[in-house]
């Protein structure tokens, strides 16, 4: 079955979608984004994880390994955009637009003190939040490294540099909203989630897992907004954001690939086989894409 570059080269060429179509497409202004989420506030230290410590000792070792693979690379993740995103906030075009943007930087702070938190309490690996990222930084592949810690952390300087250019800000965006959280991130939250849920364990991981997910489609919501809106005000921006995802996607596939395993290599992992994983991460970029205007490049 494809692995999610191999979908790329399915799918179609990524047009643009005739623009009589994308104005009827109306999305959530960052208005209501901000304002949604004041209604979705949720703590981080206040979700009870007492029971996960007991579900996690009768968690098989081969099974441990892989999960703490996965929950790195989100702890990981961040992490990084956390300290990523200032660019972001300094190249907000409205006082709405920076209110919004403010709040999704608190998030993501948010999601970093959970996992530093459950790290500490469940997995027993302690000593505070810069110690055990230090230690968890052992799972990740170079493509981790690469897509966080290179074009991630470059976007960022360039917006920090000028947070008048659009172009940089579309590239942040993208890297960011459509490749890091629309096609990683919510994949992942969606087979790990629903792997937990159907055996029934480790219900306080659950919880904040759901949390931080609807804070995550906030932020890809708020992603594409921006990126639709760049598009209708300048075509131009259609070539930006795809040459910005054939960059990336080909990173992207090889971060989805498990310890020990290639990309061409058929894997279970929580339930789910390798075509379910790429699959879901492919369908998700692109249902994005379509409501920005476009389709997801076809890579060769």
């Amino acid at each position: 079955m494809p692995n999610l570059l191999e979908l790329t080269q399915q799918g179609d060429p990524g047009t643009i979608v005739d623009e009589s179509q994308l104005e009827k497409i109306t999305l959530q202004t960052p208005q209501q984004l901000y304002e949604l989420w004041e209604r979705q506030h949720w703590s981080a230290h206040a979700i009870d994880i007492a029971r996960d410590i007991d579900d996690w000792l009768a968690v098989p070792d081969d099974e441990r390994e892989y999960m703490l693979w996965s929950l790195s690379l989100f702890f990981i993740g961040e992490e990084r955009v956390t300290t990523q995103f200032s660019g972001l906030v300094m190249a907000y075009e409205d006082q709405s637009e920076e209110a919004y943007l403010t709040t999704q930087q608190v998030d993501e702070a948010r999601h970093t003190q959970f996992f530093a938190r459950y790290y500490d309490t469940v997995f027993k690996i302690g000593g505070g939040i810069d110690a055990q990222l230090e230690r968890v930084r052992e799972h990740v592949n170079d493509a981790f490294v690469k897509l966080f810690d290179e074009a991630l952390v470059d976007a960022n300087k360039r917006l920090i540099a000028d947070p008048s250019d659009r172009d940089a800000k579309i590239d942040f965006v993208t890297t960011y909203m459509m490749v890091i959280e629309g096609t990683l991130a919510l994949t992942g939250q969606h087979t790990i989630t629903r792997s937990l849920e159907e055996r029934g364990i480790m219900p306080g991981f659950v919880e904040g897992f759901r949390h931080i997910a609807t804070d995550e489609h906030r932020h890809v919501a708020y992603g594409t907004w921006y990126l639709q809106q760049a598009v209708k005000r300048d075509r131009s921006a259609a070539e930006r954001i795809q040459a910005k995802l054939a960059e990336l996607l080909p990173i992207a596939a090889e971060v989805l690939v498990p310890p020990g395993h290639s990309l061409d290599e058929e894997w279970e992992l929580f339930g789910f086989t390798r075509s379910d994983v790429h699959g879901y991460a492919f369908q998700a970029l692109s249902r994005r894409m379509k409501v920005i205007g476009l389709g997801v490049p076809q890579l060769v």
